[in-house]
């Protein structure tokens, strides 16, 4: 009975493990722009400039109003009846229908319905913009739990190496073939490594906190990431910076957004112009109504008098801009110097990401470049080690020079490793450039 309980208890565990969550980089990118607060924003605002496009394009239609009224008069007035003055109270309703058109307002509803659709194709780069923003800044924290998944790995490695040689040295003390001041000196080389890997393994801790803050993942979740699948450590000797820059400035949201940004300004600054031209409107209405003297006399009926007294019209209208107390010239200053503020803007964001883009291709030369060399030393170090190992057992060096070696060794390999990462991260960078998306 024992047995069958342990079997189950370890079959059960083993189903919780299989069924834990490895999170890929592409699972949290996708999870932080699900779930930031920044997305529902944009999307709000995007619904804005979608209402806003939409009552630019009402803008061109006929509007239509009705309207109706009641009233009681007191004293001296008209008779509706006889069209005479008489002293006496008078009840009476109207109703009527009105419609207007813009004919004419200086091209200014054309301008705003050419603004409202650039905002709103700016509110879906904005977006885009966004969740790329919010996935950099994750797969950034996503490696930086990678390395130190690595260093923790490196670490235990060399906490192990330090336990198989102190267990070595002990044997060996016992044979009368090293001292104890020898046996003291490992040991304190594996305190010194055990040290090591417990501060790895907090900053891996701290990363991967850091990580769920940005996914907005529950702090109490376990979060278990995969490793990435190594690209080839080329560097990028066919790729120009200039190349990549104009590709960019036809797919990237950042570029996107900011030129459609600048164009809306271009319109603001047209809607201003046309406040000086004068604005020609037709407008129609029908008007009937209702009405009787209130001192018992007889009266016209309901029905018959609203057929009676139905009235249309039709008038066109032009209203000139003299003298707005300067507010039309003042709103046209103000909207120039918005569009020169955007074009600047616009300028230093070209000149920003080209100065991205260089680097990156840098980086990424210089990287790979940089890989090839360190890979050679942490062969080169392997190979010492080993061979001072050897000549520790021989007593050719001290305990000192060993542990010396041994971290020369983990550094290198901890290079390495950092090198390896920080390649994995420009070069996808570079690729983001180049028009891949980051979430497929």
């Amino acid at each position: 009975m024992r047995n069958l309980l342990t079997t189950l208890i370890l079959l059960l565990s083993q189903t919780i493990v299989a069924q834990e969550k490895v999170w890929t980089l592409e699972d949290c990118m996708q999870y932080a722009v699900k779930y930031n607060p920044q997305c529902v924003r944009q999307e709000a605002q995007n619904k804005i400039y979608r209402a806003d496009q939409v009552e630019a394009v009402g803008g061109f239609l006929p509007s239509l109003s009705a309207s109706t009224n009641i009233y009681s008069r007191f004293g001296r007035g008209i008779d509706p009846e006889t069209n005479t003055y008489i002293s006496t109270s008078t009840f009476g309703n109207g109703y009527e229908i009105y419609s207007s058109m813009t004919l004419f307002d200086g091209l200014a509803q054309i301008y705003q319905a050419k603004k409202a659709k650039i905002n709103r194709l700016m509110g879906k780069e904005q977006l885009q913009e966004t969740k790329d923003k919010i996935a950099l800044e994750t797969m950034e924290l996503f490696f930086n739990v990678l390395y130190y998944k690595g260093t923790v790995g490196l670490a235990q490695q060399q906490l192990d190496e330090s336990i198989e040689n102190l267990k070595r040295i002990e044997r060996m003390k016992e044979l009368g073939l090293k001292s104890a001041p020898d046996v003291t000196e490992i040991r304190a080389k594996e305190a010194e490594d055990r040290y090591l890997l417990t501060r790895q393994i907090n900053m891996l801790n701290l990363e991967i906190i850091k990580l769920k803050e940005k996914m907005y993942l529950p702090i109490d979740e376990d979060l278990t990431v995969a490793d990435v699948e190594n690209q080839a450590l080329d560097g990028a000797s066919g790729e120009n910076a200039a190349e990549i820059f104009q590709t960019a400035k036809e797919s990237l949201p950042k570029l996107l957004s900011s030129e459609k940004s600048m164009s809306a300004r271009e319109m603001e600054y047209k809607v201003a112009r046309s406040l000086l031209f004068p604005t020609l409107s037709l407008g129609a209405g029908f008007s009937t109504g209702f009405s009787r003297l209130m001192d018992g006399s007889t009266y016209t009926s309901f029905k018959e008098q609203l057929k009676n007294r139905q009235g249309s019209y039709v008038q066109v209208s032009l209203s000139i801009p003299l003298f707005s107390r300067f507010s039309n010239t003042s709103e046209i200053k103000r909207s120039k110097q918005r569009l020169i503020i955007a074009k600047s803007q616009h300028e230093e964001t070209l000149r920003q990401v080209y100065g991205e883009i260089e680097q990156a291709v840098a980086d990424v030369k210089g990287l790979s470049d940089e890989y090839q060399s360190v890979r050679k030393k942490t062969e080169a170090m392997l190979a010492a080690h080993k061979t001072n190992l050897r000549k520790y057992d021989e007593g050719l060096i001290d305990a000192f020079e060993l542990a010396t070696s041994a971290n020369r060794l983990l550094n290198s390999r901890i290079e390495e490793l950092h090198t390896s990462l920080n390649f994995q991260l420009k070069r996808k960078l570079l690729n983001y450039y180049e028009g891949d998306a980051l979430i497929k």
